[in-house]
């Protein structure tokens, strides 16, 4: 059994152990992928002050997202087709989510359903909508939802278009995937994660397949999808999914402040500042640049959380002292997914938990809810989006 210290080292494995097109899926941004790297890179140019001689015993990372009570302050984010990065991998990973305190965020376009999800656990997940054009298809889906016990809905706001992928078209990575004879023999010498597609029924979306209009089957799919997203997409209609949801609602995808004031006022409980890991517009600035002025703009209106470019638990942590109720990792449990499975996500969470744990230690910290901009030194110009760095 390998010996994994960090999240890198989940990911070398995984990159081993997985297909390509399913690889390189995960691994890779939008046109140059600019975005993309600075998610993580942008990381780095805030400093932690240390501090000493401070009572370090009884720390916690306890503390909650949208007032459910989480181990820490990170979930699960939703990630299309994590059923593929390894068989049943949505119900995997939600296992160890569960296990560990945190919460797991399902994909619409997952290939585990919501049923079988919500089969294989025991507590509340959450359930991650895109704005589609379909009313009758979204109501019955979170019909769905409500009956497994989702206790909120996340909606994807920055997926009207979709941000080219350079290596996804060359790899055929679609929905379904285009299998290629390259791409076949490139699954061909991943063994184990073929004998364990091979020993699962789930391999197509379970939340499409047979409940949109039209789609019978996967090979039906591909049309469906191009047709479904509402590129005329408005707030009203981020106001009417609220209302057909009835629930709590966290809006995914917010990268501006005026956006995030539009979030606070359709009734958002909280919003997730994302680039959508860099997969969308190139060239926008990363999650971290732009948390400082988005919670500058909403104060105490909505909770704000952060996804993209979290790899470690010092990523948290600056993520939190900026201010950041929660945060949300997706290629990092992937790699752990890939690697080992739901063991292997649970090592994930283990990683990131101690990260964050020892650095507030170190920071002179002992309650996650302390942590402030007191812990950081920060570049001048840092939270401002029109200075660049």
């Amino acid at each position: 059994m390998p010996l994994f210290t960090n999240i890198e080292d989940m990911r070398r494995v995984y990159q081993r152990k997985t297909p390509r097109m399913f690889y390189d899926y995960t691994e890779s941004g939008s046109w140059t992928e600019q975005t993309f790297r600075e998610n993580t890179s942008d990381f780095s140019r805030l400093r932690l002050r240390q501090r000493v001689a401070v009572d370090m015993s009884n720390r916690s990372t306890a503390t909650q997202m949208i007032g459910e009570d989480v181990s820490m302050p990170i979930a699960l984010a939703p990630v299309g087709m994590t059923g593929m990065q390894c068989a049943d991998g949505e119900i995997k990973a939600a296992r160890a989510a569960e296990a560990f305190g945190v919460p797991f965020t399902l994909s619409t376009m997952s290939i585990c359903s919501i049923e079988d999800v919500a089969e294989h656990t025991t507590k509340p997940f959450w359930f991650q909508v895109y704005t589609l054009k379909d009313d009758d298809f979204m109501r019955r889906l979170f019909d769905r939802a409500r009956a497994a016990g989702c206790s909120a809905i996340v909606v994807t706001v920055d997926l009207q278009v979709l941000g080219q992928r350079h290596k996804d078209l060359k790899n055929g990575l679609s929905a379904p995937p285009k299998l290629t004879p390259k791409s076949i023999a490139n699954m061909a010498t991943k063994v184990a994660w073929g004998l364990g597609m091979l020993g699962t029924k789930r391999r197509f979306f379970g939340n499409i397949v047979g409940h949109a209009s039209g789609v019978t089957d996967p090979s039906s799919l591909s049309s469906w999808t191009a047709e479904a997203f509402d590129i005329s997409l408005d707030w009203a209609r981020i106001a009417k999914f609220k209302e057909m949801w009835g629930g709590k609602m966290i809006i995914k995808g917010i990268l501006d402040a005026e956006d995030a004031r539009m979030a606070a006022k359709v009734g958002a409980d909280a919003i997730i500042v994302s680039n959508h890991g860099g997969r969308q517009l190139d060239g926008a600035l990363s999650s971290i640049r732009m948390l400082p002025s988005i919670l500058d703009a909403v104060g105490d209106q909505v909770e704000v959380h952060l996804d993209s470019g979290i790899r470690s638990g010092q990523d948290v942590l600056k993520a939190l002292a900026l201010g950041a109720k929660g945060t949300y990792i997706g290629r990092a449990f992937i790699y752990g997914l890939g690697a080992q499975g739901q063991a292997g996500v649970t090592r994930a969470l283990e990683i990131l938990h101690k990260e964050l744990d020892v650095t507030m230690a170190l920071c002179g910290e002992r309650n996650v809810r302390d942590l402030g901009p007191h812990n950081l030194i920060q570049p001048h110009g840092f939270g401002d989006p029109q200075v660049a760095l």
